[in-house]
């Protein structure tokens, strides 16, 4: 077995005929300290582009085009209150303006680029397995491309056929494993399955488990929420909640940032409610790509959160029409007056995004909010990667109509209610941190001492958090290392 700086020399040496250097997480938070003579080089190279340069893009500040943009202001947009039905503001990250459409390559960065610039994964000689149910195989698989690694994509069969085509263009190993979103466990057996073959061909970068996923959007996603409440606020506003669906509870990290800079903010993780798995330790299949997955990661701290809340998939899929179909986007046009600017914007929610922005109405609702409270979500993706599901449900219900767009604002957005959520007491919260027991501690192998510890050591959090700038550091030694940073100097 290698040891560290053999596989790290190996590295280097990859690195360098690959011409590849990695950006730190303050460079993905503030782009303005990255050097000027690579942005002008990203001035000619696509967003989606398959070059190195565009480790550089991982950002939420990404200028709005596909070809050669700079860098500027976060990418959010804010719903109009005739489309919420609630006084409170609702502004939404966006995605979209990533590499690869969706904020996943922010997720897969962390695992992976930690264990490159510590000698704990040899590019030469391994495989990076990313288990994904969408969006986080697809950004791992495109940063493993970006930084000279090769890649094993395992997501359920019944994604998007979208995404399994994605994945072939970048040279990605793929595996299909039964089932659909909510089906985690065969994901799992199936790297087992792979781990027991290969041995340490493979390094398998679980995005449950993986602190890097959390702590990416603790760096650089949290700051940028409160970056435009900054820029956003108005008289008497506070920043009043964040809701996030809980998928792999990496986009919740952001949370664990903010609650250190507005301590009374009321966090609330979503779930499909067809799979209540933190409601009520329940099961089931579900259609909201992205979420839910019959089990509670463990990188999710649980003690953050204050609230969760089940999402009907049925009306998530009404409104994903309601904002996509042309005779939806009319109707939000010529009979609600919503400005056309902002209903063209719509397709920049994919279906989850859509789930967040019914959380957030509903958690407007709950705690009856007002005008002076801001909600925080994120749009993880577009529609880019779902045009098949409209094409299915048009082949399921019908086309489209007036009439139906009507009935869908009236039922499906404007008749969301509070049921269906729970504020959550101590031993709420104790039971849902207790369900990580099953998966982790029976089948992945964690201990019980640390799942004791993620509850009754109060800086278990904190510390994990904390490595980021350990990891900064580490990261500008490799860069030294492999000396290429001069030519941009």
């Amino acid at each position: 077995m290698k040891n560290r700086e053999q596989i790290l020399e190996n590295t280097i040496k990859r690195c360098r005929e690959k011409h590849i250097i990695i950006p730190t997480y303050k460079q993905m938070r503030n782009p303005e300290l990255i050097p000027q003579k690579i942005k002008d080089k990203l001035k000619n190279i696509g967003l989606w582009d398959l070059n190195s340069l565009n480790l550089f893009r991982i950002t939420w500040k990404n200028e709005p085009v596909e070809f050669g943009g700079g860098f500027g202001k976060v990418n959010y947009i804010e719903f109009p209150k005739e489309l919420t039905g609630v006084n409170a503001r609702i502004i939404m990250l966006i995605g979209k303006f990533f590499p690869t459409g969706a904020h996943k390559v922010g997720a897969t960065f962390g695992p992976l680029v930690e264990k490159l610039v510590t000698g704990r994964f040899d590019p030469t000689t391994q495989k990076a397995l990313w288990p994904s149910t969408g969006n986080y195989c697809r950004g791992g698989a495109y940063d493993s491309y970006l930084l000279g690694c090769d890649s094993i994509a395992v997501l359920p069969e019944e994604m998007s056929k979208e995404r399994f085509e994605w994945l072939k263009k970048v040279g990605a190993e793929i595996f299909a494993t039964p089932g659909c979103e909510s089906n985690v466990k065969e994901i799992y057996d199936k790297v087992k399955e792979l781990q027991a073959e290969r041995g340490d061909e493979i390094v398998n970068l679980n995005q449950f488990e993986e602190i890097g996923n959390a702590l990416w959007h603790y760096a650089v996603t949290g700051p940028a929420m409160e970056e435009v409440f900054n820029d956003e606020k108005k008289e008497n506003q506070r920043f009043s909640a964040l809701f996030l669906t809980q998928g792999s509870a990496g986009t919740l990290g952001s949370g664990d940032y903010l609650r250190e800079k507005f301590p009374n903010i009321k966090i609330c993780a979503g779930e499909a409610l067809q799979c209540p798995t933190l409601l009520y330790n329940g099961y089931g299949g579900h259609r909201i790509e992205g979420i839910g997955d019959k089990h509670v990661p463990w990188i999710h701290n649980i003690k953050n959160m204050d609230m969760v809340a089940g999402i009907d998939d049925e009306a998530n899929m009404h409104l994903m029409r309601l904002f996509n179909e042309p005779e939806g986007k009319k109707f939000l046009k010529n009979e609600l007056k919503i400005n056309p600017e902002f209903v063209d914007k719509l397709h920049l929610l994919g279906i989850s995004s859509i789930a967040n922005l019914m959380g957030s109405i509903k958690m407007a609702k709950y705690y009856e909010m007002n005008e002076n409270d801001v909600i925080f979500t994120v749009a993880t993706d577009s529609m880019e990667m779902y045009q098949s599901r409209i094409k299915e449900e048009r082949e399921r219900l019908g086309e489209f109509t007036s009439k139906t767009a009507a009935v869908t604002f009236e039922a499906d957005l404007m008749g969301l209610k509070i049921d269906n959520m729970l504020e959550l007491s101590y031993y709420d919260k104790r039971r849902i941190h207790n369900l990580k027991y099953f998966t982790w501690v029976e089948q992945q192998g964690k201990t019980v001492e640390e799942l004791n510890a993620q509850w009754y050591d109060d800086d278990y959090w904190k510390r994990q958090f904390a490595k980021v700038d350990e990891w900064d550091k580490e990261i500008m030694e490799f860069n030294e290392r492999t000396g290429l940073l001069k030519e941009y100097e």
